[in-house]
C-alpha cells in the first residue's frame, strides 16, 4: 500500500497516525455526516432511483450500489470533477494493486495508473480554488497544512476503501435480505432497523476480511513466537465468525447483537468513515431502495469474489416500482 499509494495515516501508528486522524476529522465526524453529508447522499440516491423507475429488472450491482457508493466519495473526497465509472475504476485499481500479492507486473502497471489519475485530479481541484469552508478530505487537510504528499496519500486511501466496501455492502446487504425474507420483513415492519441490518452483514461476510500489519516488538501468543518485522494477518471475517463470542455464526440474523463486531476494526485505528458508511447504507442507501420497490426478486446467482475485500461480483434481480 505505502508503494502504491503513499504512506497514508493507516499506515501510521501513534502520534504520527493521531495527527493526520485528527487533520481529516472534520469532514468524517458524526456531526459532519449528519449536517453536511447525508441530505447530499439522499439526493443523489433519488436521482439513481428515478433512473431505475421505467425499468423492471437490472444488475443492482451497476445500476443501484455502484453509483450511490461513487458519488457519495466523489462529494467527500472534494473531487467532484470525477465521475462515478472514473471513481469506481481508479478504486478497484488500487484495491486490486494492495492485494496483488503475486506480484503480477500488469496489475501493479494498472494501479500506478491509477493513482496517476487520482493525483491529476488532485491537482486540478486546487488549480480551480477550493473555498474556505469546503467539508470535503481536500479541503479540511489543505486547511490543516498538510502537504501535498500527505493530502494525496489520505485520498488515495479514502477512495481504496471508501468505494469497494460500501458499494458491496449496499449491494451484498440487498442480496442477504432478498435470499432471507424473513429477516427482510423484520426490517420492513420496523421490528429492526435498516442499520442492524448492515452491521450484520459486515459481521456475517466481513466486506474487509484481513488486514496486514508488521510486528513492532517481541511477544509471544498461543505458543507462537512473534518477532520485530514479521508480518501477519488480522482476520477480520474469521473474528467475526467466532464461536466463542457469537451464537450461530454462520447465520444471517438482523436482530443479533454485534457490538463485538470487528468489521470496523478497533482501537486507534477504528475506521474513519465509519459514521459515513453508516449513514450512506443505513439511513439512505437500503430504507430509499425497500421503499420505492416491491416485489424485488433474485433473478440468478449471485457470485461473490475476494477474501481481503470481499464483495459481491452482480446483483441480478427484478422489481415493480411503487
Amino acid at each position: 500500500m505505502t508503494v502504491l499509494m503513499g504512506e497514508n495515516l493507516m499506515r501510521k501508528d501513534g502520534r504520527d497516525h493521531m495527527t493526520e486522524r485528527k487533520a481529516i476529522y472534520p469532514s468524517m465526524s458524526p456531526q459532519a455526516v449528519k449536517s453536511h453529508w447525508r441530505e447530499q447522499f439522499h439526493e443523489y440516491t433519488k436521482r439513481v432511483i428515478a433512473d431505475l423507475e421505467g425499468e423492471d429488472s437490472g444488475d443492482l450491482f451497476w445500476r443501484y450500489a455502484m453509483p450511490v457508493s461513487a458519488h457519495a466519495l466523489r462529494v467527500m473526497t472534494g473531487l467532484t470533477d470525477m465521475s462515478v465509472d472514473e471513481m469506481n475504476r481508479v478504486s478497484q485499481g488500487m484495491i486490486d494493486g494492495c492485494a496483488n500479492y503475486g506480484g503480477d507486473a500488469a496489475v501493479e502497471a494498472h494501479c500506478h495508473e491509477c493513482t496517476a489519475s487520482i493525483d491529476a485530479h488532485i491537482d486540478a481541484q486546487i488549480m480551480a480554488g477550493v473555498a474556505d469552508d469546503d467539508m470535503s478530505l481536500l479541503g479540511v487537510q489543505l486547511r490543516a497544512g498538510l502537504s501535498l504528499e500527505q493530502m494525496r496519500a489520505n485520498i488515495k486511501l479514502s477512495i481504496s476503501g471508501g468505494q469497494n466496501e460500501p458499494r458491496d455492502a449496499i449491494a451484498g446487504t440487498i442480496w442477504a435480505l432478498l435470499d432471507h425474507p424473513d429477516q427482510l420483513e423484520k426490517c420492513l415492519s420496523g421490528e429492526t432497523s435498516w442499520l442492524q441490518a448492515f452491521e450484520e452483514y459486515a459481521r456475517w461476510i466481513s466486506p474487509i476480511g484481513m488486514s496486514p500489519r508488521r510486528v513492532a516488538q517481541n511477544y509471544d501468543y498461543g505458543g507462537v513466537r512473534f518477532e520485530p518485522e514479521d508480518r501477519v494477518f488480522f482476520m477480520f471475517g474469521a473474528a467475526n465468525r467466532d464461536r466463542e463470542v457469537f451464537a450461530s455464526p454462520e447465520e444471517f440474523d438482523v436482530t443479533r447483537d454485534i457490538r463485538k463486531s470487528l468489521s470496523f476494526g478497533a482501537g486507534p485505528h477504528f475506521c474513519a468513515g465509519a459514521w459515513a458508511s453508516r449513514a450512506l447504507i443505513a439511513d439512505v442507501a437500503l430504507p430509499i431502495f425497500f421503499e420505492k420497490f416491491a416485489d424485488v426478486h433474485l433473478t440468478g446467482e449471485v457470485p461473490f469474489g475476494g477474501w481481503a475485500f470481499r464483495g459481491p461480483l452482480a446483483l441480478p434481480c427484478r422489481w415493480t416500482a411503487f
